[in-house]
């Protein structure tokens, strides 16, 4: 069987979504093409309470993690929810921090060295958009801004800790006093240009770990037309030689 380098892609539905026409993912997905295969493990809603007992299962072992070539973990959109708004989703700021740290500890566990982990925080909250998105929903304005950057550094924080790759949304869509905005549709999702703007932002991170990596299979004026055979499968034989 022919294998290829596998990335991670485990976050809520900035990360389900990612796949969507011109998403981060998709953009991701592209360049890799013929090096890696991108797995969208995106869940709608998820937090890190949710998500910390789903990676094992992910990622059972060792020897399924042998073919991982680099893992983003995206949560905290939904840990920071608003207790009182949005208690399903709400995490408190100590158990995210945790969660993230767990999750980290586990990857490495099963030998994926913390250079093939990126932490990715979560992106601002721009509470105009979001409330009028919210109130014609039927319900109260359930996420802010602040709150949202405390998970952010706290998620930077952990990343910095074990020396993984972050990319924080949240600090990088304001800098400069910049109209975040234009990088969420909702008030919370990303647009067009926010997912333009994350993987501005993670692919260097990503090139530096997979840039490397070869075509699996060779172009195809490289391969001996009338022996195919003999150099189709030259490279995946001194691979694993």
């Amino acid at each position: 069987m022919i294998s290829y380098p596998r990335v991670l892609l485990f976050g809520d539905s900035i990360t389900e979504l990612a796949f969507e026409t011109n998403g981060w993912g998709a953009t991701l997905a592209n360049k890799l093409v013929r090096k890696c295969d991108v797995l969208n493990r995106g869940l709608s809603g998820y937090n890190t309470r949710l998500a910390k007992p789903i990676l094992p299962k992910l990622i059972p072992d060792s020897a399924s993690a042998a073919e991982i070539a680099a893992v983003t973990i995206f949560f905290g959109a939904n840990d920071s929810s608003i207790r009182e708004q949005n208690p399903q989703k709400h995490v408190p700021l100590e158990e995210y921090t945790e969660n993230l740290r767990s999750m980290v500890q586990y990857l490495k566990s099963v030998n994926i060295k913390e250079e093939k982990i990126a932490l990715i925080a979560p992106p601002p909250i721009h509470e105009p958009t979001l409330e009028k998105h919210c109130l014609t929903n039927g319900f109260k304005l359930n996420r802010l801004n602040a709150v949202t950057g405390t998970y952010a550094r706290a998620c930077a924080q952990v990343g910095d800790e074990y020396g993984a790759d972050v990319v924080d949304l949240w600090t990088l869509m304001q800098e400069g006093g910049s109209d975040y905005a234009v990088y969420l549709k909702d008030g919370l999702h990303l647009s067009e240009e926010g997912n333009q703007f994350l993987e501005s932002k993670l692919w260097p991170l990503l090139e530096k770990k997979l840039g490397a990596l070869p075509f699996i299979l060779p172009y195809w004026n490289d391969v001996d037309n009338n022996n195919p055979e003999s150099s189709l499968f030259q490279s995946i034989t001194e691979k694993k030689d």
